[in-house]
């Protein structure tokens, strides 16, 4: 076997944040439960994933874990109880993924837009650079709110710099960071096992993980893969209506006859 065709073998897992409750959503409901286009948002998230070609499919829930078992059946299901961020809902997973060699997909349950293509666009550069982890960038008209890619002067990943802590230099960039990112698996835990929390929140926040893994010298790849639209995720009902009015209007395209 020639070192390309072991490169497309390599096992992938996904991870997908579902704890959250979602205040914000009006309703007592698991925000990822909330139907956008008739079903869970959360499973538009888990059909990208296996469509893409993920070995296995980790859900980690917390608020109405039960009813998110239930909605949305056939996934591994990990239990983040208390929530304390990002890098402490993946690491609640390490047990599940003991044996596992591959690389891991993680990303959040509240963007159904995600597709296919984009995972698999991330997972065959990583897999072709054999890099620690590999995050995808979009390029969006109106940054703000998100965590800005700061990129060195070879044009490689350099950090993600959150809106609020950056330069007004770097608030004109536009590339940004919509939470996809694939990690090389023993990397990803020895860096998760040294994450201190944040001293405002308490909380363990994975975007601090690319920045530990350039510091020990190794290679992060960034790839500009999400289209604008696609990194819509859903916090409040008109969010919802929004993604759902593009997600609706998307199948319709796809269904259209090619002429």
């Amino acid at each position: 076997m020639n070192a390309s065709s072991e490169h497309q073998s390599k096992p992938l897992a996904a991870i997908i944040l579902a704890a959250g409750k979602g205040t914000r959503m009006g309703s007592d409901l698991p925000k990822v439960v909330h139907e956008v286009a008739g079903k869970p948002m959360v499973q538009w998230v888990v059909d990208a994933v296996r469509e893409a070609g993920a070995d296995r499919v980790i859900l980690v829930v917390g608020h109405g874990a039960e009813i998110v078992k239930e909605k949305v059946p056939n996934c591994e299901y990990v239990l983040q109880e208390p929530q304390l961020g990002t890098g402490h809902a993946v690491q609640v997973c390490k047990d599940a993924l003991a044996t596992f060699e591959g690389d891991v997909l993680i990303l959040g349950g509240d963007g159904p837009l995600l597709r296919a293509s984009t995972v698999h666009d991330i997972a065959n550069l990583q897999q072709k650079t054999d890099a620690a982890a590999t995050l995808a960038t979009s390029i969006i008209p109106d940054p703000t709110g998100y965590g800005r890619i700061v990129r060195d002067e070879n044009d490689k990943f350099a950090a993600i710099i959150e809106h609020k802590n950056a330069t007004p230099e770097q608030l004109e960039i536009h590339e940004v960071y919509p939470s996809y990112a694939i990690f090389n698996t023993s990397k990803l835990w020895e860096c998760l096992d040294e994450l201190e929390p944040n001293t405002l929140t308490n909380e363990y926040y994975l975007t601090e993980v690319p920045r530990m893994l350039k510091k020990r010298g190794e290679e992060v790849e960034v790839i500009n893969a999400v289209a604008p639209e696609d990194i819509l995720s859903i916090n409040t009902p008109e969010q919802l209506s929004k993604v759902e009015s593009i997600l609706i209007a998307r199948m319709n395209t796809e269904m259209e006859p090619s002429a």
